[in-house]
């Protein structure tokens, strides 16, 4: 079970112990879980905020999924955007101003188009669709099953715990959490979601592979903030259809 600690103790600031540290190189397979577990939670409070008005309670949902992961996914959100603003396709240039701790004028754009986006789709959605509450428990889900599936398609950056996580791991295990949440999804929010849910995520893989190279953890951490907007604004826009 270490390795699964060590999932969550990276990915989440739920407070278990995280074990020893090399068996962080053993975690990836476990993002996906560990993206479910965060679902449950969100979908959780959904249920107990459920009489108070919807705007209200997307933001109290946006500020739980803001701090269960400890923002981490969006400073690799804000880092990206500041070397892709700051490079002008220069590969070197992208690297050294994603590892400066400051954050520019990109980042912080980028921060604000995403927690406006999580916290816009979630108030229309809320209230409005039946297939909303599961669908909020399955997002988290497939954009940590992104993260497993670009570190394993794309080549590293660097020698970050992204490259460390992605040794151990190869396609099956993708394909085994894949296929049953791909079912899951469809059974209980739409085929037409489970596709979009694909999509977001093999369009971030095209996009780093073109515009970055590879990947790297804030490549991974900006991935999942980015597909969890797609698929809210998904499931925003084919609600009641």
């Amino acid at each position: 079970m270490s390795p699964l600690r060590a999932a969550f103790g990276l990915l989440t600031r739920i407070p278990l112990p995280t074990g020893d540290t090399h068996q962080l190189r053993h975690a990836a397979p476990w993002f996906p879980l560990v993206g479910l577990v965060i679902g449950l939670l969100l979908l959780t409070e959904g249920w107990l905020l459920d009489r108070y008005p919807a705007e209200l309670s997307a933001l109290v949902i946006t500020i739980s999924w803001i701090t269960i992961t400890g923002a981490l996914h969006l400073d690799g959100a804000a880092d990206l955007a500041d070397g892709l603003g700051a490079a002008h396709g220069d590969a070197d240039r992208l690297l050294a101003v994603m590892k400066e701790p400051h954050i520019g004028a990109f980042g912080v754009v980028a921060l604000i188009i995403i927690i406006l986006t999580k916290l816009v789709t979630l108030a229309s959605l809320i209230g409005n669709s039946d297939q909303t509450p599961w669908a909020l428990a399955l997002i988290p889900a497939w954009a940590r099953l992104g993260a497993l599936t670009w570190m394993q398609t794309l080549k590293p950056l660097g020698t970050g715990l992204a490259t460390q996580c992605r040794e151990p791991i190869n396609l099956r295990i993708v394909l085994r959490w894949l296929v049953p949440l791909a079912a899951l999804t469809a059974v209980a929010v739409t085929p037409l979601f489970t596709l979009g849910a694909l999509l977001s995520l093999w369009g971030w893989q095209r996009f780093l592979r073109r515009r970055v190279g590879g990947m790297n953890g804030d490549c991974l951490g900006a991935g999942i903030e980015y597909s969890e907007c797609a698929m809210l604004g998904l499931l925003a826009l084919t609600a009641g259809s």
